[in-house]
């Protein structure tokens, strides 16, 4: 990596580092102004920052500490490399997410102006009760609400709907958990296996629904199904399984983890009654993240309020719903997802040139012999799995460094986020990469392949 390109991103930080130091001054004083202590403090502090500042601009000099604090580094991988991590690229923050943890990271930020009814959903400074009414027409539903990542969306629609040994029906590639919501709701799973193609269809779910119709005597109480799932990135037939939902009546959860965020979803139109996205998965938000939207026949049920009575004290807290422990996100998780959503509504127009530009990379990772793709081709998504196994893995065999030499050749070019160690099967995501990065990272396997004899197409 280019040293002084190094030294200007770890400058960055210790920039941004120092003016905290000078933002610490101020919260500090007294409100009538510095005194002639602090003011000094704060004349040196003004002085260093500009010194690191004259540092970032010729890019000379030594490398800060790279730490936070003693124990915690300084996370610059997105700065200091192109980042291909599976489950990372829709996540990266935008800068106005990253200038809301700024302001709002302390605990309970998001309460300055809390006022009755006491509710995070009704908080109107900053736009929170806003936020949720984009939020449901963003997703083309009725009612949407703010939980702690994908998972406890799940977690409340399994608590809200299911009975001890209610049948739920998934797929054979759903994420650990949605297994768990079902679980801890104390359902059982009955898992929709995959066609030839590893995807999901609706005609599938229907075997499956009849099968276990059969073997209960009742229907399935719910149905979970992801539009694409997180092993291959696969489109599953989601229109149609909305469409066998409806006909059996059985309530469908749409698990758009891949989706909110990144591409459009219509939770109407695709047929479901519940929609989970991940904040911090797709929507460029601080983790743990996420979003429950639903239509207005499950609204009340899913969002019901407390009835409970202290019987010492009678405090009933009836605006507080149960599903949500009242209040979910607050301070820099909920405002950092605020913060984004302009451009996260953007970008979802563009999702066929993030599919072009996966489908343009796999082309060219593909002219290594050996290699295949073993997610659907042509991509229709950007998260992607690969098997490398005749082509880099042969080489793994015999390299000293065995199967880390991939990623030790690729960070040396500034490419990170394969798994390490890894040259058989593995995921990457090419979301969010200009064209220029996602040619050089493509350019980059090949000079890697060629560097050690593999034959290229």
């Amino acid at each position: 990596m280019n040293v002084s390109r190094r030294t200007r991103i770890q400058k960055t930080y210790e920039a941004l580092f120092a003016l905290e130091d000078v933002r610490e001054i101020f919260r500090r004083s007294l409100p009538t102004g510095l005194d002639g202590g602090e003011e000094r403090e704060f004349s040196e502090a003004l002085a260093r920052v500009r010194g690191i500042i004259d540092g970032i601009e010729d890019g000379g000099g030594e490398l800060p500490s790279g730490r936070v604090c003693d124990g915690i580094e300084v996370r610059s991988r997105e700065e200091d490399y192109i980042n291909i991590n599976p489950i990372q690229a829709a996540g990266r923050l935008t800068p106005e997410a990253r200038k809301a943890i700024i302001s709002y990271g302390d605990g309970y930020s998001t309460c300055d102006h809390c006022r009755k009814p006491f509710r995070l959903d009704k908080i109107g400074r900053p736009p929170v009760e806003a936020f949720h009414r984009e939020l449901a027409e963003f997703l083309s539903m009725d009612v949407a609400r703010v939980v702690p990542g994908a998972r406890r969306g799940f977690q409340a629609v399994t608590q809200s709907l299911l009975e001890k040994g209610d049948f739920v029906i998934v797929s054979s590639l759903a994420h650990y958990t949605e297994f768990l919501a079902v679980e801890v709701a104390g359902g059982v799973v009955r898992e929709v296996p995959l066609d030839e193609d590893n995807k999901v269809t609706a005609e599938a779910v229907a075997e499956k629904i009849e099968k276990v119709k059969a073997e209960t005597g009742s229907l399935p109480r719910l149905m979970m199904i992801d539009h694409f799932d997180y092993q291959f990135g696969n489109e599953h037939e989601v229109r149609g399984i909305g469409k066998v939902a409806k006909d059996y009546g059985i309530p469908f959860l749409y698990n758009g983890a891949y989706t909110v965020g990144v591409m459009p979803v219509d939770g109407k139109e695709i047929g479901a009654d519940f929609v989970v996205g991940s904040g911090h998965k797709s929507m460029a938000a601080v983790a743990p993240s996420g979003v429950l939207a639903t239509t207005e026949e499950w609204a009340e049920r899913v969002f019901r309020t407390t009835e409970m009575t202290g019987d010492v004290t009678n405090r009933r807290f009836g605006i507080k719903e149960v599903e949500n422990m009242g209040c979910t996100l607050m301070g820099a998780t909920l405002i950092s997802m605020i913060a984004s959503f302009p451009r996260v509504k953007a970008r979802t127009a563009a999702w066929d040139e993030e599919v072009a530009k996966s489908n343009r990379f796999l082309r060219e990772l593909s002219r290594i012999d050996g290699t295949r793709v073993l997610s659907e081709l042509p991509r229709r998504h950007t998260l992607s799995k690969v098997d490398t196994t005749d082509s880099f893995d042969t080489v793994a065999k015999t390299h000293k460094r065995r199967g880390y030499f991939l990623s030790d050749e690729l960070k040396e070019r500034g490419i990170i986020g394969e798994f390490a160690g890894a040259t058989r099967v593995w995921k990457l995501n090419t979301y969010g990469l200009t064209s220029d990065q996602v040619d050089y990272a493509a350019g980059s396997f090949l000079e890697i392949a060629e560097g050690y004899g593999l034959k290229i197409s």
